[in-house]
């Protein structure tokens, strides 16, 4: 018999240490359990005897019990006897359990030569987590994964099998609670096990584990029966007993591993990983015990390839403990800075670690790279993927982990390690600047202030001394410079407490006056950035509560409602994740230029995102009597989620991503609602929080027009071909134009003048290069173009107009386009860009409407009258021929001089307007650069595609001024 290596206790001794050694007889395999069992009673007489089980031994003796666990949880009753007399009492046991092997008993090891352990870059540790063993096939993928691995060593820590500590902990629950259903959940737990074994493991291999896995189960079985009987179970038995998950994955693993012929060992990590309990439900590894006992195991177990159980440890006592939630991450980090490993890969189910919560935030990305800090406050503020304890034991020796989806190997994962030296060497670019964003729910605001809390020391140490004192954690602080408040974030749960102990502590000073208050602000949230740069949600009319920075610009944190939280992390994000030329639109007026518009975007869309990294996302849609919204099909998904099932399936809508425009005539018919203007611009601006958003009018609407100031003014750019709001009352235009410059946001019209011609661009660029105009003139009209190009003799003048209105070149009324209005309108917006300031009065028109018929009561009516005057039509083409000239209907534009016209003119056969055909423009420039021969743009001017892909241009000049634009700006 082994002695204790503690001395007899002597007379008044409280405690009395019983060394108790559990598990089955030698040759029947490894004990599940050695032990430690501490007894506090008062010792009676100095020479007495314990009674244990029935059965008798000395205090400081050694005895094998085969089922000490009644007496483990201190339900026995426990005979002292001195030598005279006896005296039976009942008390009860408080016991530890620690492992024997290592525990007071002198251990007499067999004379082993020690193998050195070799640490360093030769090691790669995995850790695979519940979910990527959740399965038999899912174990077959872990241990290929392992096989694959060209690394010369590889230490493996595994999870239990997915749910598994969930099921652990809910036999605990129940044997505690008396609930006798733990015992076919105990059966459950078998179950799982036996028949993943059966389908992994073959022969000997599956009878070793299946026996080892029978004999835990029984023990269990009895340990649980204790816990029932006591209804109460001590933390480390609760530990000991959720740690057989990871027990049994990693024995089943190795076995596999070793089937695939690689040598392979496994580890039971309470042999080797000690902690210390450090309240708080944390743990504190001891690295130096931990490497000692790493190396004398390796000794024993010489191996390349070691499968290591996660979550499970022990302390310096040899209690079996485990490292809490999330603890196989961690387990595989203290690993690898034990082995010095070259990198830890985490293996999980998603991707990586994503820019944000994807859940929350449909646009989140992965991330590439993070560095250390990084990591750590993202996780700190929510990200799930890595627990912050999990970092510290790699960043010691600057050991990066790899994060990486088991379920998709071709993706690359996010690498965590130190901070680049170029911000730009991850290939992100300005991403590195930024690198995610986190959210804390459930909090509450406590803010403390007074203007006598200014220059007084030790106000926020007395605050704070109140909130530890209660048990509260403190998630964030924020100070007034001017130290008249302090506000800090706390768990909401804990608010009252903490507000009661500030009241309480402060109670003289709030009487005196020297603090205001002690205010409490719940519901709160707190959206935090892993960055060095502050970021802006003001454009989402998010109201901040409180903002705080860390010196070491890691981090920055600001607390909002909890309302709105979610809108807050779409809003950043998108202003930093979302390309510059990512851009919500909205479509006003889908007719016949509008609806082509939509059909160019859908046939472009693709090209335009995978070569230009320009994402055009329609979130609107919207005539004068009905709208498709974006929002109104994630409604429809999430209340009607059978009936329109469909559109899941095909992917028509999610969050952000706009309509699909494949389909948007089908779907405007389908669930498109009353027209509301107001609603559509904020579904289109301000429920997405995508960085730009633009609406395009195309429309004629002189109301639609009238918007634009109030549209320019909220950050929205506007495109259009609708002249009336640059043609309209000057005093509006020039205040239109003074607000598009001094709110950084575009106004472009080019189409407004000539379709798809670059006539305003043209102009633009003469003008910003110091050309001087002196003139412009030209046939703006498409329709009066073709009118007089056709008008030569051969048809009379109403004819011509009948044919260009079938063809499709006029207005519904034809009248619209010969009235000379539209041209005159295209003067003034041609005069105003040349710096003149000249309203729409003071252009004189040549109408070609004759007087009589200006009061038709309809273009049919009017069609009908027109060939009444065809003479004086004829008359005045055959004066040109006679001339040798040919009329046109032309605008001119006089800078010199500062007026316009609007005519039918003359001109020479040999002159370039002369020269034209079919519906084309013709505009010549005469400035000081191109006095001797005009600058001349001819082209296409009107049909509703040139028209469309006039607009088109815009939205790409749009996206081409969005590009250089780095502003971070601050809240």
């Amino acid at each position: 018999m082994r002695r204790a290596t503690k001395a007899p206790p002597r007379k008044g001794s409280d405690v009395v240490e019983v060394v108790v050694v559990v598990g089955g007889e030698r040759g029947q395999g490894r004990p599940f359990l050695k032990g430690v069992l501490v007894l506090e009673a008062v010792v009676v007489e100095s020479n007495m005897w314990v009674s244990c089980s029935g059965k008798e031994f000395n205090a400081i003796g050694r005895l094998r019990v085969r089922n000490p666990f009644l007496a483990l949880m201190g339900i026995v009753r426990v005979s002292i006897k001195g030598r005279k007399e006896r005296k039976l009492l009942s008390f009860h046991i408080r016991a530890s359990v620690t492992d024997g092997r290592e525990s007071s008993i002198e251990k007499q090891e067999p004379s082993v030569e020690k193998v050195p352990f070799p640490k360093g870059d030769s090691w790669s540790v995995h850790k695979f987590g519940g979910t990527c063993v959740g399965s038999s096939q899912r174990i077959r993928n872990v241990a290929q994964i392992i096989v694959d691995d060209a690394s010369e060593r590889k230490l493996v820590v595994v999870s239990a099998m997915a749910k598994v500590t969930d099921m652990m902990y809910d036999l605990i629950y129940k044997a505690q609670s008396r609930d006798d259903s733990y015992i076919a959940a105990l059966d459950s737990v078998l179950e799982k096990h036996k028949l993943t074994a059966v389908d992994l493991l073959e022969g000997d291999d599956c009878a070793t584990f299946l026996s080892r896995l029978y004999h835990d189960i029984n023990n269990l079985k009895a340990m649980l029966r204790a816990i029932y009987i006591a209804g109460h179970a001590t933390e480390s038995f609760t530990e000991f007993v959720v740690g057989h998950g990871e027990l049994w994955s990693a024995q089943m693993l190795a076995s596999l591993v070793r089937k695939n012929g690689v040598d392979c060992n496994w580890m039971d990590a309470r042999d080797v990983l000690i902690v210390n309990l450090t309240g708080s439900d944390q743990v504190d590894p001891d690295y130096l015990e931990s490497e000692k006992r790493l190396d004398n195991w390796f000794s024993q177990n010489p191996s390349k390839t070691i499968i290591a159980t996660g979550f499970i440890a022990s302390t310096p006592q040899n209690i079996p403990t485990t490292l809490k939630r999330d603890g196989s991450d961690f387990s595989a980090a203290i690993m690898g800075a034990l082995v010095k490993a070259r990198q830890v890969t985490i293996w999980t189910d998603v991707d990586g670690v994503y820019s944000a919560d994807p859940r929350k935030v449909s646009e989140a990305v992965v991330l590439k790279t993070l560095s250390y800090q990084e990591a750590w406050e993202m996780s700190y503020f929510g990200a799930n993927v890595l627990h912050p304890r999990t970092i510290i034991p790699v960043m010691r020796y600057d050991i990066p982990i790899l994060i990486r989806n088991i379920f998709n190997l071709s993706a690359p994962g996010t690498m965590i390690c130190r901070p680049l030296v170029n911000e730009f060497e991850d290939g992100q670019g300005m991403e590195s600047f930024v690198k995610g964003f986190a959210t804390i729910d459930n909090l509450a605001l406590v803010n403390v202030e007074g203007t006598g809390m200014a220059g007084v020391p030790g106000t926020a140490s007395d605050i704070f001394s109140a909130v530890k004192d209660v048990g509260a954690n403190v998630i964030m602080i924020s100070q007034a410079s001017s130290e008249h408040s302090i506000c800090f974030a706390v768990p909401e749960k804990e608010v009252d407490a903490v507000a009661k102990a500030l009241q309480s502590k402060f109670r003289q000073a709030l009487y005196a006056g020297r603090l205001s208050q002690v205010a409490v602000i719940p519901n709160c949230s707190i959206l935090a950035a892993a960055a060095a740069t502050p970021f802006s949600a003001s454009r989402a009319n998010i109201n901040v509560r409180a903002i705080a920075q860390g010196c070491s610009e890691y981090n920055i944190t600001v607390v909002v409602k909890r309302e709105d939280c979610v809108r807050a992390l779409r809003a950043v994000h998108s202003r930093f994740y979302l390309s510059r030329t990512t851009i919500a639109m909205g479509i006003v007026g889908p007719g016949l230029i509008g609806g082509t518009l939509l059909d160019q975007l859908r046939d472009q869309a693709a090209v335009l995102k995978e070569k230009f990294n320009i994402d055009l996302r329609v979130m609107g849609i919207t005539g004068s009597r009905r709208m498709l919204l974006s929002d109104i099909l994630q409604q429809l998904l999430v209340g009607l989620a059978v009936g329109f099932l469909f559109f899941c399936i095909c992917g028509l809508f999610s969050e952000a991503r706009g309509i699909d425009l494949s389909r948007w005539r089908e779907l405007e018919k389908e669930i498109g609602q009353v027209a509301d203007l107001g609603k559509f611009v904020q579904n289109v601006h301000g429920n997405h929080f995508i960085p730009n958003t633009v609406l395009v009018d195309c429309t004629s609407d002189a109301g639609i027009a009238s918007h634009y100031y109030d549209w320019l003014r909220r950050g929205i750019h506007v495109i259009t071909p609708n002249k009336k709001a640059n043609s309209g009352p000057l005093d509006q235009y020039l205040r239109l134009r003074a607000l598009q410059r001094q709110s950084y946001t575009h106004y472009f019209y080019e189409a407004t003048v000539g379709a798809g011609l670059p006539i305003i661009s043209t102009l633009q660029g003469l003008l910003e290069t110091g050309d001087k105009i002196l003139q412009i003139e030209g046939i703006f009209s498409g329709t009066l173009s073709y009118i007089f190009n056709n008008f030569i003799g051969t048809q009379s003048f109403s004819e011509v107009v009948v044919e260009a209105k079938e063809a499709g070149y006029t207005e519904p009324d034809p009248r619209d386009d010969l009235s000379g209005m539209d041209v005159a309108r295209k003067v003034i917006i041609l005069a105003r860009e040349s710096g003149l300031k000249l309203e729409l009065s003071d252009i004189p028109i040549e109408s070609l409407v004759p007087e009589p018929l200006r009061v038709c009561a309809s273009a049919e009516e009017f069609l009908q009258q027109l060939p009444q005057f065809d003479q004086d039509m004829a008359n005045k083409r055959q004066d040109a021929e006679d001339a040798g000239e040919v009329l046109r209907y032309v605008g001119v534009v006089d800078v010199v001089n500062q007026r316009g016209a609007v005519k039918l003119g003359r001109y020479k056969k040999d002159h370039p307007f002369a020269q034209l055909s079919g519906s084309d423009n013709i505009i010549a420039f005469t400035t000081e650069r191109y006095k001797q021969q005009p600058l001349i743009v001819r082209g296409p001017g009107a049909g509703a595609q040139v028209t469309a892909g006039g607009i088109f241009s815009d939205i790409l000049r749009l996206a081409s001024y969005l590009v250089p634009h780095h502003n971070y700006g601050f809240l």
